[in-house]
């Protein structure tokens, strides 16, 4: 599928629902895979159905832990084709109500996976002349989201080190782009809307389909962005989010 059959991709936070959707779509389209999180139980599941792809367990705020997730994926498939940063999760509250604990998870837990992870796949991927580099980042960061702040913090982090990292390696055959999705329907957001969580709704309001995102809206975004079709384009935050933000 575009150029992906027999390529090999990591995706991180890959036991979460949107991870585990991006991973699905990279499998049906061909892709050797490693899987990471930090959720073991989690990615049992999502590497049984991607045909036993490769795991790796740990946390990947640490360097250490990237650096070896991504040595083991080339020695096992000798290239890094495609990164998928998916890792993270918002400790979304008013700002005030943050405190240092908090506010360091949240950069850890969005920003610095997602910077170790490029530091450690783009030399690999100037070697082999080609590669694609798909960030997950954040509508919130464009539309000023009530209770963001600290999570756009992390989130505009990742949309910066985009633009900057696509410009850098535009001519090694490298793109470097982010999906930037807005509410998503997991299980979670499902929940709570089933619960009549007042802050889902006053989230849902800004978006005028009137409904959250889709997982696999977010995923098939990701699958083009990793595919050939996608080559002229680097340095993108392309939101899905249903005209939550427009231009």
């Amino acid at each position: 599928m575009d150029g992906l059959d027999g390529r090999t991709a990591i995706v991180t936070g890959a036991a979460s629902p949107i991870g585990q959707a991006i991973a699905k779509r990279l499998h049906e389209a061909g892709m050797h895979l490693m899987l990471a999180d930090l959720d073991e139980a989690g990615l049992r599941p999502i590497a049984a159905d991607c045909n036993g792809a490769m795991t790796w367990v740990g946390d990947l705020s640490v360097e250490s832990e990237v650096r070896g997730m991504v040595a083991t994926t080339r020695d096992r498939h000798g290239a890094v084709d495609v990164l998928v940063n998916n890792a993270g999760g918002g400790i979304i509250r008013p700002f005030l109500e943050h405190d240092s604990d908090s506010l360091h998870a949240t950069l850890a837990r969005n920003l610095w996976p997602t910077i170790w992870a490029c530091h450690a796949a783009l030399p690999i991927m100037v070697e082999g002349g080609r590669g694609r580099i798909i960030n997950i980042g954040a509508d919130s960061v464009r539309n000023g989201l009530w209770n963001h702040a600290g999570y756009n913090a992390a989130k505009g982090g990742v949309h910066g080190l985009t633009t900057g990292l696509a410009r850098e390696f535009a001519q090694k055959g490298i793109t470097v782009n982010t999906v930037a999705p807005c509410m998503v329907a997991t299980p979670m957001v499902q929940r709570a809307t089933k619960e009549g969580n007042p802050l889902i709704g006053k989230f849902a309001s800004v978006i005028p389909v009137g409904r959250p995102a889709t997982m696999d809206e977010v995923a098939s975004l990701v699958v083009y962005l990793a595919g050939e079709g996608a080559g002229f384009i680097t340095g993108q935050v392309i939101s899905v989010n249903g005209g939550s933000t427009m231009l």
